[in-house]
């Protein structure tokens, strides 16, 4: 009977633990979470990190310029036509600058070779010395020298055909000098207003160059829209950018022109000044030596 207890004992022990390990709370709190779980957490913030980066924000707002847009950038980007009239107003500008160097280069010159033939015929003596002054090779092309060889050379031709160039005929000699000396001038606005014209015109025409490679662009720039069906700033800035790069080029190409015109035009103005003192200085030289019979 002791034994028959002690077996019963037995079979509800083994009886409990089958009991204890068929249960499904205790059979799935050992267990561990499988490898492929594992990597959920870093796929799910993935997003968030491609949107906190400022590369990739960059590269989105870019429209795929490399995070930039330059005038270089936005040139090589532009249509034909847009690229033709950036190119020609840039051009224009260059030669704008080269147009500036050489005009001032060019009065210098003048001005200085003006000096010296001054003071070198304020020393003559006679209508002759007057002439030899004018006519050195010093200073050939000299408009106020020109001016002087034109008036002498005409005063000794007349006495070469043997007119009298003093006396009664004083009046007829200083007549004929005198509009020797207005032919020279004549052409003196026109030798020095070389290149004003192209300065005029590309001040002028210059912002509506410009304007019209805008007009294009822009133009461009919504039918892009309409076949892209977005109006993403991304996407629609650098076209528009694009074309109106073409407006500030052609005002970097007019402002300086027109500045470089104005201040030619005064020099031009003022040397006209300097001359038609000069004629007057001139003639009166003559009259005064003729009166002498010089």
């Amino acid at each position: 009977m002791l034994n028959s207890k002690k077996t019963n004992i037995l079979l509800a022990m083994a009886g409990a633990a089958v009991l204890m390990a068929s249960s499904p709370v205790l059979a799935q709190a050992p267990a561990e979470p499988t490898p492929a779980a594992a990597p959920a957490a870093p796929t799910a913030m993935a997003p968030a990190a491609d949107a906190a980066n400022p590369e990739t924000v960059g590269e989105a707002a870019g429209g795929g310029h490399g995070g930039g847009i330059t005038p270089i950038s936005m040139f090589m980007e532009a249509t034909v036509v847009v690229k033709v009239v950036m190119a020609g107003l840039l051009l224009a500008s260059v030669l704008s600058w080269t147009l500036l160097l050489i005009k001032i280069f060019e009065f210098g010159s003048l001005n200085r070779k003006t000096d010296t033939f001054l003071e070198n015929f304020r020393g003559a003596r006679t209508i002759a010395d007057m002439r030899a002054i004018a006519t050195q090779e010093e200073f050939d092309g000299n408009p106020l020298a020109d001016m002087a060889a034109a008036a002498t050379e005409e005063i000794e031709m007349s006495r070469q055909a043997g007119l009298s160039v003093t006396g009664d005929h004083l009046d007829s000699a200083l007549g004929r000098a005198t509009a020797a000396v207005s032919a020279v001038q004549s052409g003196l606005a026109k030798r020095l207003s070389g290149g004003q014209q192209f300065l005029a015109s590309v001040g002028s025409i210059g912002p509506f160059v410009g304007l019209f490679g805008t007009v294009y662009g822009i133009m461009n720039s919504f039918i892009g829209i309409a076949e892209s069906n977005t109006t993403n700033l991304a996407v629609v800035a650098p076209g528009i950018a694009e074309a109106l790069l073409a407006t500030g080029i052609g005002l970097f190409a007019a402002i300086p022109a027109v500045v470089f015109y104005n201040y030619f035009n005064t020099r031009i103005a003022g040397y006209g000044t300097r001359a038609d003192g000069f004629a007057a200085e001139l003639l009166n030289g003559i009259s005064r030596q003729l009166d002498k019979g010089a």
